[in-house]
């Protein structure tokens, strides 16, 4: 009898796939990556990356029952893989990353507009966390929600309930016995196949990848470059010398006299003094129009005064202006120090709530270059979400607007600005990489979780 089963749960699978393959043929290399492969490593279905471990009593009842729920299974195995699950959850909390891994796949599967996987819609406890989590969020990454899910207080009783709902297969494979070798392999493997989808929806099936929007925008943010915000900072900082050993270079007045006095034999002394790159002024605007979440700019200056902590990026004694800009400038904040920067985000608060015009901002700061204010200002960080007036001239200084998340509106930015779309993730693992990010520096999620 098992045995049956096992034939069974393969020719379950191969139908899954064949179906999903002339519903979604954009899908076409994923679908075909992975070998089916019975097992008792699971009593569901699992995968490491090359391999679909199934039972075939698990897919034999969920055939029973419907066989839409067996193609999605199949495709939430696939997209897992697509968008690199297994391969990111170092460093998370496990069972909250898998919880999370799962969200974001069942999200796209409830955008997908194919019969082959409509079931009998989302339901309500799905359709308000969706909800939430998209008040923050343009697309429902599982970094994301991590993000989001981890600076939530959920008990174990909610933890637990949103695990069942959206359970599709197992994860116990995600960390196999293999070296890290293996590992990048595979993922490498997946990211190669994830561009090639995203290429072919963008061009040659085009045409025929209507409905696979919700797939498009997750493999698009996956296979997005990520943004080194750290190194970003440091393009806005000048040469400077500061007093510390050189120990790259030495006094030529020494070596020379080395070899004038002893014949051969040259003095090797470090400088005292060496050049580094410091950010000395600086300016930070805010757009405080009512498209702005105040969670969002508080998490955005959370991250970026992390990673100034370090004395190699920013001056013990800096010279910092916040602006916070809808229509008009609402509030200019000088700050000196780090310790200042960190007083006023924890009392931080969001003064407007209009229409965005960043021309108010542009013409303080001219100004505050007229009065000497700011002599030395080489760059200015404005967060917002890229709609509203821009000013016509550059600026003599390099101007960078800071957008989290995609907008769904192509952003019309000035040919002369610098674009940089940071998401959530990428904020926090820049400061884990600076070595200095702490857990509370993000405020506590204030929606509910169901």
């Amino acid at each position: 009898m098992e045995k049956d089963l096992t034939a069974i749960g393969r020719e379950i699978l191969e139908t899954a796939r064949n179906e999903l393959y002339v519903n979604l043929p954009y899908l076409d290399a994923a679908l075909c990556s992975l070998t089916f492969t019975p097992g008792n490593e699971t009593q569901f279905v699992a995968t490491d990356g090359q391999k679909l471990v199934y039972s075939g009593a698990y897919l034999s009842d969920r055939f029973l029952r419907s066989r839409t729920l067996v193609n999605r299974i199949y495709l939430h195995v696939i997209l897992h893989c697509m968008l690199r699950h297994p391969w990111r959850r170092q460093g998370r909390d496990s069972a909250l990353w898998d919880l999370s891994c799962d969200i974001a796949v069942e999200s796209i599967l409830d955008s997908l507009d194919y019969p082959c996987l409509r079931g009998s819609g989302a339901l309500p406890l799905r359709q308000s966390l969706y909800g939430q989590l998209r008040r923050n969020m343009a697309v429902l990454t599982a970094e994301g929600i991590y993000l989001s899910l981890s600076r939530r207080t959920l008990s174990e009783y909610d933890q637990g309930r949103l695990s069942r709902e959206f359970f599709a297969d197992d994860h116990t494979l995600w960390d196999p016995p293999q070296g890290d070798e293996e590992r990048k392999k595979q993922s490498q493997r997946w990211e190669d196949i994830s561009q090639r989808t995203q290429t072919g929806m963008e061009t040659v099936l085009a045409g025929t990848a209507q409905g696979g929007e919700a797939v498009y925008e997750q493999v698009k943010v996956a296979n997005r470059e990520s943004p080194d915000y750290r190194s970003f900072l440091r393009r806005f900082a000048a040469i400077r010398e500061t007093a510390a050993v050189d120990g790259d270079a030495f006094e030529y007045g020494f070596y020379s006299y080395g070899l004038r006095l002893y014949g051969n034999m040259p003095l090797i002394e470090p400088p005292e003094t060496r050049e580094d790159r410091r950010i000395e002024d600086f300016v930070i605007a805010i757009d405080t129009s009512m498209s702005t979440s105040g969670a969002l700019v508080r998490q955005f200056l959370s991250t970026t005064y992390s990673i100034l902590k370090s004395t190699e990026t920013f001056t013990r004694k800096m010279n910092l202006r916040i602006l916070q800009c809808d229509d008009q400038l609402r509030s200019d904040r000088e700050l000196h120090t780090l310790e200042e920067l960190r007083e006023y985000m924890e009392d931080f608060e969001l003064a407007g709530g209009s229409a965005t015009d960043f021309r108010p901002v542009f013409e303080h700061v001219a100004r505050l270059q007229e009065q000497g204010a700011l002599r030395r200002l080489r760059g200015l960080l404005y967060f917002t979400d890229g709609m509203g007036i821009y000013p016509k001239k550059r600026p003599p200084y390099d101007t960078a607007f800071i957008l989290m998340e995609e907008s769904a509106i192509d952003v019309p930015v000035p040919p002369w600005a610098i674009r940089m779309v940071l998401t959530a993730p990428d904020l926090e693992r820049a400061a884990r990489e600076e070595g200095v990010w702490e857990e509370d520096s993000l405020p506590p999620e204030d929606l509910p979780i169901l």
